[in-house]
């Protein structure tokens, strides 16, 4: 019929606009890389027009798009939707604010009021049950950025202050240390507001060691005899101080639980992640305490995330330590 053929003409005209539109690849994003002898490392920059991560849940410094060191890889893309605004539409050792499981007065507030994300921006809260961090806020301030940037290191600066009395100066300095596999995340977080900060913050991780799927080929290594509080569903076990997989995780199929177990020192804060096809290895040191231990992994990534607690009186600064020693193991 006639109307078919409209339809048809009209699908044809819309796949050749959809065919001439630019493709969006990694190079359209503003990036960076920080090398030294052993590891190279790519950056996407926090941009709030531009950026590769606009989401709201973690924050936007340091998001490390691939990393290199002897051979081995250990970041990459993990997801296959990508969208600037999704919650995890992100790569590498990123980070996340908590405040009572939501942000910064964020419980007082009323909807249509305003909120703080550390790392994020001023955010609206919508009228809704509860915070989630799946959630896509509107941003009412994204603050103040710069940036900083040697061969072998950079320095993100980000200053926010809020209507509600909240206001920070975060850094966060990502370093190479030279001729060494290694990388070391450095943080401050200074208040400059009326009100305290308290807030947890942890680190997913995202490791992706090799691309290589998550099976009985990794191994997860802690220093304290880990307790897995969830059932793991016959993809994984605890195993002394290790948390070992028992078959390959297939796709759309996961494994997550909080880790007990954990003493009250900075000690405790030390994860070896490792897969022995491929000879790669990392270990996860902080200098700070756990406040809490959570494991998650798909098929794509392992993420071991370890997290930290924190309270910043007007006028003080706290700051912390996180490093990665990337190393090699024999293989199979």
């Amino acid at each position: 019929s006639s109307a078919e053929v409209t339809t048809l003409k009209l699908l044809f005209r819309v796949c050749l606009v959809l065919l001439a539109l630019p493709s969006v690849s990694a190079a359209d994003f503003p990036q960076a890389d920080i090398s030294n002898s052993r590891v190279r490392a790519k950056l996407y920059l926090p941009d709030a027009q531009n950026g590769y991560y606009r989401g709201t849940r973690f924050d936007w410094s340091g998001v490390i798009a691939s990393l290199e060191c002897d051979g081995h890889s250990y970041f990459g893309k993990w997801f296959e939707k990508y969208d600037p605004k999704l919650h995890d539409a992100i790569s590498g050792p990123v980070e996340e604010f908590f405040t009572n499981g939501a942000g910064l007065g964020y419980d007082e507030a009323k909807p249509g009021e305003s909120f703080v994300k550390i790392g994020v921006g001023v955010l609206r809260k919508p009228d809704e049950p509860r915070y989630s961090s799946f959630n896509s806020y509107e941003i009412l301030n994204s603050g103040t950025r710069n940036l900083k940037k040697g061969k072998d290191w950079i320095e993100f600066t980000h200053e926010l202050k809020d209507s509600t009395g909240y206001a920070y100066t975060y850094r966060k300095t990502l370093r190479l240390p030279k001729d060494k596999a290694e990388l070391v995340l450095e943080h401050s977080l200074k208040n400059t507001g009326k009100k305290a900060i308290a807030t947890h913050a942890y680190n997913h991780n995202f490791f992706m060691l090799d691309d290589q799927p998550s099976g009985p080929d990794f191994v997860v290594k802690f220093p304290f005899d880990p307790r897995a509080t969830a059932d793991l569903k016959g993809f994984a076990e605890v195993r002394g101080k290790e948390l070992v997989y028992l078959q390959e995780l297939p796709k759309g199929q996961s494994v997550f639980t909080n880790l007990e177990g954990h003493g009250t020192t900075a000690q405790d804060y030390d994860i070896r992640v490792e897969n022995r096809k491929t000879g790669a290895g990392v270990r996860q040191t902080g200098d700070r305490p756990l406040s809490k231990v959570v494991f998650w992994s798909i098929r794509s990534n392992v993420s071991a995330e370890p997290y930290i607690e924190m309270k910043v009186e007007p006028g003080k600064e706290e700051t912390w330590r996180i490093r990665y020693e990337f190393y090699n193991l024999p293989t199979k």
